[in-house]
């Protein structure tokens, strides 16, 4: 099955080199190109991608607009976005996976990197690994903690939270730890299985289309630093 990208992108020798290596692989292609955040979204709606390659910093409708756009339209259910930055911590990332992106990479990632991360992205899975997007929020609350909302002094008692019995919220704060499935199980004492079928029911009752929301959300109501 052939993995459908959407590249979206003001600088047009980067979008012919991400074309070029997408397109080498039997299994991907690249079937438009945007040149900034408001053709990204039209483009998206016409064509469906799967996987949606969204620079940050473009005219007339940024990247991270064109994220939330994208992830908050219901026929596009099924597109995942993946911002790209210049700088691993580049200050609208956070706000990126907070608009429901799945993940981002920097711009001078590694050719097989970036078609590992495509085809990750596409079968589901969040693109940064677990702890990777831990750190990332870290710094972000750490430098920028106008945008994320103040610790409630009972997590629990949060609206978005209310529906997750006593196990999901144990779960929920050892994903935001970075934690795997198996690294959750082995600390439970569950089975592997248990453990992912309790984190997939978390994507379900949360709206989260990835691990990378979960960790996000766990940390705007304050699961996480408890």
């Amino acid at each position: 099955m052939t993995t459908r990208v959407l590249l979206a992108d003001d600088q047009t020798l980067v979008r012919a080199g991400f074309r070029a290596l997408l397109d080498s692989e039997d299994d991907l292609e690249v079937v438009g190109e945007a040149v900034d955040g408001r053709e990204a979204v039209a483009l998206a709606r016409s064509l469906r991608p799967d996987v949606v390659l969204m620079d940050i910093r473009m005219p007339h409708l940024d990247g991270l607009a064109a994220t939330g756009a994208i992830t908050a339209d219901p026929a596009l259910s099924g597109t995942r976005v993946v911002v790209l930055t210049t700088f691993e911590l580049d200050e609208y990332v956070f706000g990126a996976l907070r608009a429901g992106a799945s993940g981002f990479l920097l711009k001078d990632v590694e050719p097989q990197a970036l078609l590992d991360a495509v085809r990750v992205v596409a079968d589901g899975q969040a693109l940064l690994a677990p702890a990777v997007t831990r750190r990332l929020i870290e710094a972000y609350v750490a430098t920028e903690p106008a945008p994320v909302p103040a610790v409630a002094a009972d997590p629990a008692a949060d609206e978005r939270l209310a529906g997750l019995t006593p196990r999901e919220l144990e779960i929920l704060a050892l994903v935001a730890r970075g934690l795997s499935n198996r690294e959750i199980a082995e600390q439970l004492v569950l089975s592997p299985l248990t453990a992912k079928t309790h984190v997939s029911r978390l994507f379900t009752k949360l709206g989260a289309r990835d691990r990378a929301q979960l960790v996000v959300l766990a940390y705007e109501t304050g699961l996480a630093s408890r």
